[in-house]
């Protein structure tokens, strides 16, 4: 996340581990805060009258948000959102209205940061999900796209515009490289200099601001699981680099106030959680903004520098906080309950207050709301709905809404789930159940919008969504649990949520399945090859069959990543073994579908090849489908509705019998 504006030089002694106090003591592997254990008898299904199947096509005819932006010197916020089945780029009027559309492609557009003037929007676009970008440029008033940078074996993202508007900055990486590096280009010329050349594979670099003045560049350089990170200065005529902040632990800049005087600082407490703090840059003192036994996100300014607004992840559910740098107090937000994020790119976090910081965008949605944007009065804190992408047969209260239950893993690791029950069920252990592990590893099962969980929910599927070890959101210790160790001590937390709905009563423990995308594809195949008998079905998406095999064909930044979680792969080759399902494909006998995009840069179609391949060779059920022109998730509208239908029809063969 992005620093903003001033080139304030201070001293690296300044930034310190903050220490919140605790008023408990919990072992580092149940992560924190303690959570009281959910009696699975008090887990009820609601009757609902009328309750019936949520068309799938109608989920996915729900528009969603892919980011956002407001016009300065305009009453106007742009969107990247799917009105027409692909994400591209509309205008909405702030004060409401009904949307124009900016640009058309058949690739998602993202990553936008627009001219101080107001005139440009610039964005990032892929060619058919592969993950190598270009910049493009387009007036706000319209007309046609610009291909900025036209370079298909670099990748360019996370652009900013200079304070002037004449330059912009960015990271650009060419295809076989594992480091990005910081860039700087003539908005007017689109020459291109390179300010940063890093020389070590395990590093890489991100834009986090100008300077106040256009003449320098902030830039982080972290580690290639973003563990430790330091914070440097970059003179854009000499490329000459100063580093404000030594090599720290989990520590870092996140925004610098337009006055200079404050830094806001995302810091970790002695219990492994992140805070938000402030960084006073004239005395050095640091205060934490609101201390808590949850984690915080990122802090960012308002344009002058008055305000900060920082978020904070509750078990699953976010709240965003709007902390008075004068004042030192800190008011909630008053958002529904749910997800609220700011919405913009992590380039750009301080385009979520208009330019006279007036109004902040957010985006709010939960298990079984809709996204839609929208936006917080900053003095008084009214809050209204800008837009409604919904379709109003998504209706909230006709959805199963998932609900937080806390169980013990094998080990007494308290984990925590999301729980979807359908309405109108009969408690008499016959419905059918499916875990939904979430991607990863280092992530988190949160309060979204979940099209999977409404469609299965809704016919009658009992669903739940374990956050296990090696998730955020827990502490540290929490999500390091799960070091070379993938598909260990995570997949038995997997199991311990199977269980949990089965001793709801509702659930029959020979009807449960599993399903989900990248890490969750991984954790379903290893799922059903490391532990056949409990299963009855599985539906695959791009999950991960061999981490060996994946080291040959993923993208440099990729491997490096995947090295930090299961270390080196000629000393740690036994992990890289015991962590493959391919190892344990052979035993596997459940039903398994799988879906695969053709042009997945991260996990490529060979790994999808290789688990039809097994599967078949062992005289098991199996199908496959592959999505043209689709990379890592589907982000086209047919496919996403063709990937569910698909997965909702699975699920019905094989579990409801």
């Amino acid at each position: 996340m992005p620093l903003k504006r001033n080139a304030i030089f201070f001293s690296s002694a300044i930034f310190l581990l903050i220490s919140v106090p605790q008023s408990f003591a919990a072992p580092v592997v149940e992560g924190v805060p303690p959570r009281e254990l959910t009696d699975p008898k008090s887990v009820v299904s609601r009757q609902l009258a009328g309750a019936k199947p949520v068309p799938v096509a109608d989920l996915f005819f729900t528009r969603g948000g892919y980011d956002a932006i407001w016009v300065a010197h305009a009453d106007a916020v742009i969107i990247s959102t799917n009105l027409t089945g692909r994400y591209n780029l509309w205008t909405v009027p702030a004060h409401g209205g009904f949307p124009h559309q900016l640009t058309q492609s058949d690739d998602r557009q993202f990553g936008l940061t627009t001219s101080p003037d107001g005139k440009w929007v610039v964005f990032q676009s892929d060619q058919g999900g592969a993950e190598i970008y270009d910049l493009y440029a387009t007036p706000v008033s319209g007309g046609s796209v610009v291909d900025l940078t036209n370079s298909p074996d670099v990748d360019e993202e996370g652009a900013l515009f200079s304070p002037d508007g004449s330059m912009l900055a960015f990271t650009r990486r060419p295809r076989a490289v594992s480091s990005d590096n910081i860039a700087v280009m003539d908005f007017t010329t689109h020459r291109v200099r390179q300010l940063t050349h890093e020389a070590s594979k395990d590093h890489t670099w991100e834009v986090v601001a100008f300077s106040y003045d256009g003449k320098s560049v902030f830039a982080q350089r972290t580690d290639a699981k973003g563990t430790e990170s330091e914070t440097w200065i970059v003179d854009i005529a000499s490329g000459r680099q100063t580093r404000l902040m030594p090599p720290q632990k989990y520590i870092r800049v996140t925004d610098i106030s337009s006055d200079g005087r404050y830094a806001a600082l995302m810091t970790e407490t002695a219990a492994g959680l992140h805070q938000a703090a402030l960084l006073d840059l004239h005395d050095r003192s640091v205060r934490v903004l609101k201390a808590d036994v949850w984690p915080q996100g990122w802090g960012f300014f308002s344009p002058n520098g008055r305000a900060l607004v920082f978020e904070t992840f509750v078990d699953g559910r976010t709240t965003l906080s709007k902390y008075d740098v004068d004042t030192g107090k800190s008011q909630l937000l008053p958002l529904p309950d749910g997800f609220n994020d700011e919405p913009p790119s992590e380039q750009n976090l301080r385009a979520s207050f208009s330019s006279d910081g007036s109004r902040i965008l957010v985006a709010h949605q939960a298990s079984n709301t809709p996204f839609d944007y929208w936006i917080v009065d900053a003095r008084t804190g009214a809050v209204t709905q800008l837009t409604r992408l919904g379709l109003d047969s998504i209706d909230p209260a006709r959805l199963p809404k998932a609900e937080t239950v806390h169980y013990k893993s094998y080990d007494g690791t308290i984990i925590s789930a999301f729980l979807w029950m359908p309405f109108n069920l009969a408690r008499d252990g016959n419905a059918p159940g499916v875990v939904l592990p979430h991607g990863g590893p280092d992530s988190q099962m949160l309060d979204r919008f979940n099209p999977t969980a409404a469609a299965l929910a809704s016919r009658g599927f009992v669903c739940i969504a374990p956050n296990v070890r090696g998730s955020t959101g827990y502490g540290r210790a929490f999500q390091g649990a799960d070091h070379k160790d993938l598909g260990g001590g995570d997949l038995k937390d997997e199991i311990a949520g199977a269980r949990f709905a089965e001793a709801t009563g509702y659930v029959d423990a020979r009807k449960i399945g599993m399903t989900g995308g990248s890490y969750g594809g991984y954790m379903t195949l290893m799922a059903l090859a490391k532990t056949p008998n409990l299963w009855a079905a599985g539906v695959d998406e791009y999950g991960v069959i061999d981490w060996q095999a994946m080291l040959l064909h993923e993208d440099a930044p990729d491997r490096q990543y995947e090295e930090s979680l299961l270390g080196d792969p000629v000393k740690d080759k036994g992990v890289y073994a015991a962590s493959s399902p391919l190892t344990y494909m052979k035993n596997a006998t459940a039903p398994l579908l799988v879906l695969q995009g053709d042009n997945d840069a991260r996990v490529t179609r060979d790994q999808a090849d290789k688990v039809v391949g097994m599967m078949k060779s062992n005289g098991r059920t199996v199908d496959a489908h592959f999505y043209p022109g689709e990379g890592h998730g589907f982000f086209k509208r047919e496919d996403q509705i063709d990937a569910l239908e698909r997965t909702v029809a699975w699920m019905e063969k094989y579990l409801k019998h």
